[in-house]
């Protein structure tokens, strides 16, 4: 899930769940406190009159009484005169927030009420509620003064032909205890919905949020102490999870590159030991026949002459092992400009073999020449470079041919859309254990380290930097004591189609 699909669920869960929650609470409330009201007042079906409409609820709390009373006023008026039956009548009402009075001839006989009523005594409606201070009236029942108290009242007549009134006041200022206690359960009801959303908002977004960053955070100090050796897997598929894997690549190619600085270190190490080695020998040769003319131990014409010529080869040798030195720090660096160019490869082939072949054929080397490509194949190369590809090639594989008869096979196939180039000769071959490693710069087999020929080692790496330039690969095949196939290819290059139309249009 997206981060910011997180952030529009956490407000929409901010919004709406509480909400929902509260409702489902207050639902829930309400339901049990009305049970307790049913329960402690001994009434049914109070549904929602004990929260919505009170004065239903008030007028319903003392309907068993008004009734028992109104069969009292029917068949025993005079047991409105019992002083002890009316307190106990005013006992019970009194946990309903009630009382009752009882006049008979406009004088009160009995008085229910507490101090707190005794205002409310002053200004005492008359029968059937004809007073000024009535709000409501329903017939039996009606709500005096400010909406504070609900009354009914009884009419009677006594055996001595008196008339009276008893009535039942509910002091309608009093909420009831149920009410108190549901605002109170809400309110604490609401505090814990909030903060329980908050915790697991929170406990979401630090799981989704707060473990990416910290494990990107210790990432970032492990890179700055060095440490690139551990691994920052992707834990989740949002923006924090890309993030985690672009790290992830970016560490890997950060330790890549602090493994190909090694490389590059120990191999600087060995070009300068392979150097050493190199001139070493050259010089050591030209010193001890400089030494030789000096002190006159080439005392004729002819050794002067030998000694001179081997002194010219070994500087040259240098010349040339610094030349390849050269050469290759500028490949290496893409510091030599390239000169592509469409490259007819039958004609091509066909002027480097006539240049080589008189070389070889000077050593005893038969070039044998073979081209299965069309007349007009074309490639994109740069008509140098390549031809350095297939000197340093051919050259190699004549230093190890050795004394026996050489040959030099050079074979051009027609593959598709590449050219295939097969430089095969009969030399000594090159074990298996050092095949993968001849186009590695500065490598030598240990023969070729111990033989007369010596070599830089970065004849072959030249070529595959050439050949990688040209878009091309390179590879080899060899057997010992059999010989070796150095194989490159390099892609065809097609002239545009052009429409026929529009050709027309043009010769018009």
């Amino acid at each position: 899930m997206k981060f910011k699909t997180k952030i529009k669920i956490s407000f929409a869960i901010i919004a709406i769940c509480p909400i929902v929650i509260m409702l489902l609470l207050f639902i829930s409330v309400f339901m049990l406190q009305v049970k307790r009201v049913e329960w402690q007042y001994d009434i049914d079906d109070v549904g929602i009159d004990a929260i919505v409409n009170q004065t239903k609820f008030y007028n319903k709390l003392t309907n068993e009484f008004y009734d028992e009373l109104m069969r009292v006023a029917g068949n025993e008026p005079d047991r409105f005169k019992d002083t002890d039956y009316l307190k106990k009548v005013n006992q019970k009402l009194q946990d309903r927030h009630s009382f009752i009075l009882v006049e008979i001839n406009s004088q009160m006989q009995f008085d229910g009420s507490s101090k707190e009523n005794k205002e409310f005594l002053e200004t005492l409606p008359s029968y059937r509620g004809e007073n000024e201070h009535i709000v409501y009236y329903d017939g039996n029942s009606y709500i005096y003064g400010d909406y504070k108290y609900l009354i009914k009242e009884i009419g009677f007549e006594l055996s001595d032909n008196k008339s009276g009134c008893v009535y039942i006041v509910t002091a309608m200022e009093k909420v009831i205890l149920q009410v108190r206690e549901m605002v109170l359960e809400m309110f604490i009801s609401i505090i814990i919905v909030v903060i329980l959303t908050c915790i697991v908002l929170g406990i979401w977004i630090q799981r989704s949020v707060m473990r990416p960053v910290t494990r990107l955070t210790d990432a970032t100090k492990k890179i700055a102490e060095g440490d690139l050796d551990f691994v920052l897997e992707r834990t989740s598929k949002d923006e924090f999870g890309d993030l985690c894997e672009d790290f992830e690549y970016m560490r890997k190619r950060l330790k890549e590159s602090a493994e190909e600085n090694i490389r590059n270190e120990e191999e600087s190490k060995e070009l300068i030991s392979n150097i050493s080695h190199d001139l070493k020998t050259p010089i050591t040769a030209i010193k001890g026949y400089v030494e030789g003319i000096m002190d006159g131990v080439a005392d004729t014409p002819e050794k002067k002459d030998k000694y001179i010529r081997t002194i010219y080869n070994k500087a040259n040798d240098m010349d040339k092992l610094i030349g390849e030195l050269t050469l290759y720090s500028k490949i290496d660096t893409n510091r030599i400009p390239y000169n592509f160019n469409k490259v007819n490869v039958d004609e091509y082939f066909s002027d480097c073999v006539e240049e080589i072949v008189v070389e070889l054929e000077a050593k005893n080397i038969t070039l044998n020449y073979f081209n299965y490509v069309d007349k007009d194949t074309l490639i994109i190369a740069d008509p140098e470079q390549l031809k350095r590809v297939i000197n340093n090639i051919i050259s190699n594989s004549v230093k190890y041919i050795g004394n026996k008869k050489g040959a030099v096979n050079i074979r051009v196939n027609d593959e598709a859309d590449f050219i295939h180039v097969e430089i095969e000769d009969n030399g000594k071959g090159i074990s298996q254990k050092d095949l993968p490693y001849i186009f590695d710069r500065f490598y030598r087999t240990d023969i070729s380290r111990n033989s007369n020929q010596g070599g830089s080692g970065i004849g072959l790496a030249i070529v595959k930097k050439i050949i990688e330039v040209h878009g091309g690969r390179i590879w080899a095949n060899s057997k010992e004591n059999t010989g070796t196939i150095m194989h490159f290819i390099l892609r065809k290059y097609y002239e545009p189609e052009v429409n026929a139309d529009y050709e027309q249009n043009i010769d018009n």
